[in-house]
This record gives C-alpha cells, structure tokens and sequence, in this order.
C-alpha cells in the first residue's frame, strides 16, 4: 500500500468523527449520514471483529440498513488484524468511496487507526523470529507483569500509552527495544509522517469529564442488559479462547474473568466502568494531539453548523 511511498497524498475530501468512548459517535455518524451520499469508514479496533457487537458498541444491522459500513466485521476474532491492516483497508475503502462519488465519514476512537489513515504509519524496522520467539517463551515463563515492568524501564512512553494488559503491544514494545536498542515511541516520534493526505474535516466530540463518566456507566449497564455476558460465554463456547487479542478488550477480558469464576458480575461490571474511564483519558489525551482537530459538543444542531459548510462544498448536501 506504501507504493507512492507511506507519506504520500491521496486526496479527496473526509469527514472524521473521533473522541473518547461513550460519547455517541456511531449514532451521531448515522444521522449525519441519512439521505447524504456518505459512507461510513469504522476506527475502531474491536468492532473489526465478527461477534464482539455488544461490548463494542457496535450499531446494529437493522440500524445500518441504507448507510453502508466499512472495515466492521472484518475478521473472526482469532486472526490477527494490525494497525498496518487497518491502514490498508481504510485507504482502499475511501478510493472506492470517492470513486462513487460519495463522502467517506470516518468514525471510531482508536487513535493508533485514524493515524495510520490520516497520516500514514511510521515505517518499522523488521524484527528477526528469534527475538520474537524468545520474548514469546518469556512471556510463558515470566508472564506479562514482569515483561511490562521492563517494558516501562526502557521505554516509559510506550508503556504509559498502551493498556498494562495489552500483551501484543507490551511484547511489540520490548521487540522493537532489543532488536533495535531504541524506544519504539522514539522511532515513531522520529519517522512519524506529518501531512495529512486528505482535504479533511476532523471532529473530536467533547463532552465534560463527570457528564463523560455518569455516560459510561450508563453504557456498560446497558451492555449488561443486552446480553454482553451470554456474548461472551457464546464466544468462548466457539472455541475462542480468553488469551486472544481479542478477547482480552475492554469488556470481554472483564466477563472472561467473571466466567471462569474469578471475580462476580458486580466485580466485573465495576472493573469494566473503571476500565472504560481511564481508556476515555487516554483517547482525550491522544485526540489533544492530533493537529487541526475541532472539539466540538455532541449536540447535532451545533455539530450540524460546523460540518454543513464542508458538506456544502464537498457537494454532500441533503439529497431531496
């Protein structure tokens, strides 16, 4: 996908609706949408898996119908899907988006996704099957905890932006240090592509930090609700097992826990609330920094009034 090399312009207008979770964004993008000539591009990394709808907030089919969706339910949640993936995708979805004629809305809070289409990612250097197999047996061996503790000794930033139960990005981090004997979030800052390829109008929906916590709670008890647990047990019943990256998300790492009898549903919906909030800080954190980004309220008259110019000149009006 790098052939007109990884910081190369693709063009074309998009319209990006980003910001922490819980604050409405899928159901916003969908108003948007209807009766516009916009296709919504999902960012989000664990609506990409087939089967994981409830805990990830996924939209339902019946509420999708007649605004296609793009990059959700990709893959089964036993294959591995990276951020290179996502970029890969992405970038096809929105050259067939243009090629139709219509506006691609992109839509999700995975940070790591919308850089990786907006920008490009930073080229990595390879890492030889010997360290990885090697970080892999100590991973059995010593276990995650002591492989994040050396992990936030040599490369604290790393360490500090991802979840200290993310076992693929603690094992990238530590990879990338004792192949290269640099930090990897040195070699990003370093290598980081800094244009933009699309004539873009990005959005982050702000919503203040008490009414943002009360909204997460509402949102997990709302997943309970609606079946996240039987969710879970259905997954596990299909053979998936509660290691896998996808299964260790928000939520479903949680009620994993929870099935196999370790802690009881009120513990678990506690630690999925808790959980939620401190990735909300992080997603604010990581959106702060995302040049030319509009902070805007989740309230459709007042969204409506920055995004109507750009939908007028990118000729997405309303269709009568």
């Amino acid at each position: 996908m790098h052939d007109d090399g990884h910081h190369g312009r693709f063009g074309g207008p998009l319209l990006v609706i980003a910001g922490p979770t819980a604050t409405g964004k899928s159901q916003f993008a969908l108003q948007l949408a209807r009766g516009r000539p916009i296709e919504i591009v999902g960012a989000d990394s664990v609506q990409v898996y087939r089967g994981l709808d409830i805990g990830s907030g996924k939209v339902g089919a019946a509420e999708r119908e007649g605004v296609p969706h793009h990059l959700i339910d990709v893959v089964e949640p036993d294959r591995p899907f990276t951020a290179g993936d996502y970029e890969r995708c992405a970038v096809e979805a929105v050259a067939a988006i243009h090629r139709r004629g219509r506006l691609p809305l992109v839509v999700g809070g995975t940070g790591l996704y919308l850089r990786a289409l907006l920008y490009g990612l930073s080229e990595m250097p390879s890492v030889s099957d010997a360290v990885r197999d090697g970080l892999r047996r100590e991973l059995e061996r010593r276990g995650l905890p002591a492989l994040r503790a050396e992990l936030e000794l040599v490369d604290p930033d790393w360490a500090r932006r991802i979840d200290s139960n993310d076992r693929q990005r603690t094992l990238r981090g530590l990879e990338v240090y004792r192949a290269t004997g640099e930090p990897l979030s040195a070699l990003q800052a370093r290598d980081r592509p800094t244009t933009i390829r699309y004539d873009a109008l990005v959005l982050g929906l702000d919503v203040e930090t008490k009414a943002l916590q009360s909204a997460i709670e509402r949102r997990v008890d709302e997943m309970l609700a609606a079946g996240l647990v039987e969710e879970v047990r259905g997954l596990l019943d299909r053979g998936f097992d509660p290691s896998l990256k996808s299964m260790q998300s928000l939520g479903y790492r949680q009620i994993c826990e929870h099935l196999a009898g370790r802690c009881d549903l009120a513990a678990a919906r506690s630690a999925i609330v808790r959980e939620h909030q401190r990735y909300a800080k992080r997603q604010r954190t990581w959106f702060r920094k995302v040049s030319g980004l509009q902070w805007v309220p989740p309230a459709i008259a007042r969204i409506g009034a920055v995004v109507e110019p750009f939908l007028a000149k990118t000729r997405c009006a309303p269709q009568r």
